[in-house]
């Protein structure tokens, strides 16, 4: 944690949601560290969720084969900022959930609504026991819409889509950008169009387009948001 972090009101919960590779997840890391908050990435959940059922063998795109599944594997995040964790049945799988297969099953798992419905439950006891003392910023595609719509602070988090390509293909190391430009337009159209808990921008989110901005100035943006509602009472 951040030495210099400030503290922030108990109980507050910031909801980020956004589109893939917007730069939500570095922002709701770096304003969770500087203002001394516990950090809960749902997507990781969704992603971890993908791995267990590839692993056992279900097929991601038979709905009702996910839905039969989906109560079994138990998925536990860290809330760390600086070092999140995320693990199925005690496996650490913070690396094997960014694989190639994950990203290419998690859009079908994740529009499956018990799928949705179970991490929901996990998402909220984790927010209920996390934000308490330190408060908690939860990044994904419908904290405010819907795992948190009360939330004091609601951010929607979006850039242009050639500048998204260009930093998640530097995240993998130098993929193809058109090619990974392409792999988040489909990935929006999906997340967009599912009939449950589609990606929105929630009733009182502030937009913010991170193309223009540096990360660190983004974060200050951010910051600066949160301070306005009260951080500090």
């Amino acid at each position: 944690m951040n030495s210099s972090a400030r503290s922030v009101a108990p109980g507050l919960v910031v909801a980020v949601d956004g589109t893939s590779g917007s730069g939500k997840s570095s922002t709701s890391r770096g304003v969770a560290d500087r203002l001394g908050m516990r950090y809960l990435d749902t997507g990781a959940m969704f992603r971890a969720m993908t791995w267990w059922l590839l692993r056992a063998g279900v097929d991601v795109h038979d709905p009702t084969a996910v839905a039969a599944r989906c109560a079994e594997p138990a998925i536990v995040s860290g809330t760390d900022p600086l070092a999140p964790t995320i693990t199925v049945d005690g496996v650490d799988v913070a690396t094997a959930i960014r694989s190639d297969e994950v990203n290419a099953a998690v859009s079908p798992v994740s529009a499956v609504p018990e799928v949705r419905s179970r991490l929901l439950e996990l998402q909220r006891a984790v927010i209920a026991a996390e934000s308490a003392e330190s408060g908690i910023v939860v990044e994904g595609r419908d904290i405010g819409s819907v795992v948190v719509p009360d939330a004091p602070v609601k951010l929607y988090i979006s850039a242009d889509a050639a500048a998204r390509a260009v930093r998640r293909a530097a995240e993998q190391g130098g993929a193809d950008v058109a090619a990974t430009q392409e792999s988040l337009l489909a990935r929006d159209k999906i997340d967009s169009g599912r009939a449950t808990a589609p990606l929105t921008m929630a009733d009182g989110a502030v937009h913010i387009d991170t193309t223009p901005y540096t990360l660190d100035e983004v974060i200050g943006l951010v910051v600066a948001l949160v301070e306005d509602v009260g951080a500090h009472p």
